[in-house]
């Protein structure tokens, strides 16, 4: 399995930057709190979060290819699991549907972060004070961040987590990360 730092240095090569890399890194944090939570292993899932959008700057125009095409880059540098789970978390169009817990994770944190860091650059504090009802409320807006699907972030439920938990988690996981960026 490669490292976090080499994980980085794919994504740099392969024209991950700016706002995805931000949302690439947020992916990663949320994933390796959810590992914490649940006993799974911490560092795999943080690279599966970092990893699962290395290919969006060569599909973006090829939707169906995305999450396959990172699968195979990703080949050998990332156990099965990891894989599949990058497959599945576009499987609308990659046809390869979440089974897992892994699965299901890969799609609620990958999606969450959208809406969370709207919500942050909305308020004055950002991240600071942010509340699980907070992002319930955006939610139940169709309108704010509009492109985040809220059914994804759900699967947090098929994951094993009630909704309230996963937000609360998330945000905590998305600011200490944006901390831990602005310290730097």
């Amino acid at each position: 399995m490669i490292s976090y730092e080499d994980g980085l240095a794919l994504l740099a090569a392969n024209g991950v930057e700016g706002n995805l890399l931000q949302h690439c890194v947020a992916s990663g944090a949320v994933m390796g709190a959810l590992a914490r939570q649940w006993g799974e292993d911490e560092t795999l899932w943080t690279l599966t979060g970092l990893l699962h959008d290395v290919d969006y700057p060569a599909t973006m125009d090829e939707p169906q290819r995305h999450g396959l095409a990172g699968a195979e880059l990703l080949q050998g540098k990332l156990p099965d699991a990891a894989l599949t789970a990058i497959r599945a978390h576009n499987g609308e169009m990659t046809g390869v549907m979440p089974q897992s817990r892994f699965d299901h994770a890969l799609r609620c944190a990958e999606t969450v972060t959208g809406i969370i860091s709207a919500a942050a650059l909305m308020r004055p504090t950002g991240y600071e004070g942010m509340e699980s009802k907070s992002i319930k409320k955006k939610m139940k807006d169709k309108a704010f961040a509009a492109s985040v699907s809220r059914e994804n972030i759900r699967e947090c439920e098929k994951a094993g987590m009630e909704l309230d938990a996963f937000l609360t988690l998330a945000i905590a996981a998305m600011k200490a990360e944006h901390d831990k960026a602005a310290a730097r």
